[in-house]
């Protein structure tokens, strides 16, 4: 069940490399909208919305901000962030990469316009749908900050029915993540939670079941880039690659 967490690691090197761009108000104030529209526009209720709502508040949106995407999300809100589609896209990038992105959009040739532009500059190409999400399967992830004890992180994940954990250990991170169905991301994250694990954050991850080792410099620095890139764009929410630097 146990391993390490190669996606932590290519985020502490994208980190290095190109600096980390915290979600913008935008970003997070749609994932409130979708969420509230896709179950009921209550937190106590939906799970997807009240993890939604912590982020935004820990990124320091204000709460009337916070009330008017639920409202748009749930209708009693006129505007055009109301047409908002879900939208996932696929590419690759330098050395044949796959790359998953997750959109948020009320405008899909503006968006696609975006991507493609982005691709296009940093050595890769917006492919066509299901070009490459056949490697990537989508899991509920739980991330634990601080120092965790693995004997007790292995007890509460087999209780809680995780699939697996996988920890961080690195100079400046210490933590784990745990990874379940996303079907029980919410009795895992309680489970963790009751039995007194530093949850920090809690999300939907797609994760790639191969990956690809980058070991040329040069390659390394155009995805990382490309994935900054990628990343800035206000309609997008995430983007997943199956890369792990080796360099």
């Amino acid at each position: 069940m146990a391993g390490h967490s190669k996606w932590a690691n290519i985020k502490r090197q994208k980190e290095r490399v190109d600096g980390k761009k915290g979600k913008t108000f935008t970003q997070l104030s749609r994932a409130i909208i979708v969420a509230a529209r896709n179950g009921i526009p209550d937190p106590d209720g939906n799970f997807q919305l009240r993890t939604a709502i912590e982020k935004a508040k820990a990124a320091g949106i204000p709460k009337n901000n916070i009330q008017q995407a639920i409202a748009k999300g749930a209708g009693t809100f006129s505007s055009d962030d109301a047409n908002l589609e879900e939208i996932r896209y696929e590419g690759y990038g330098a050395g044949g990469v796959a790359i998953l992105i997750e959109a948020l959009t009320d405008n899909r040739n503006r968006t696609a316009a975006d991507l493609r532009s982005a691709f296009n500059k940093n050595g890769g190409n917006l492919g066509e749908t299901g070009c490459v999400s056949w490697i990537f399967a989508q899991f509920g992830v739980i991330l634990l900050e601080g120092e965790i004890d693995e004997e007790k992180l292995l007890e509460a994940s087999l209780l809680a029915d995780a699939e697996r954990y996988e920890m961080i250990c690195e100079e400046e991170t210490q933590g784990a993540e745990v990874f379940a169905q996303v079907a029980k991301i919410e009795i895992v994250h309680r489970s963790l939670k009751d039995c007194g694990f530093p949850v920090k954050d809690v999300e939907l991850r797609w994760i790639p079941q191969n990956t690809v080792e980058v070991t040329e410099e040069e390659t390394g620095v155009s995805l990382l880039k490309l994935i900054h890139t990628l990343e800035s764009l206000d309609d997008v929410q995430n983007v997943t690659a199956n890369f792990v630097l080796t360099l």
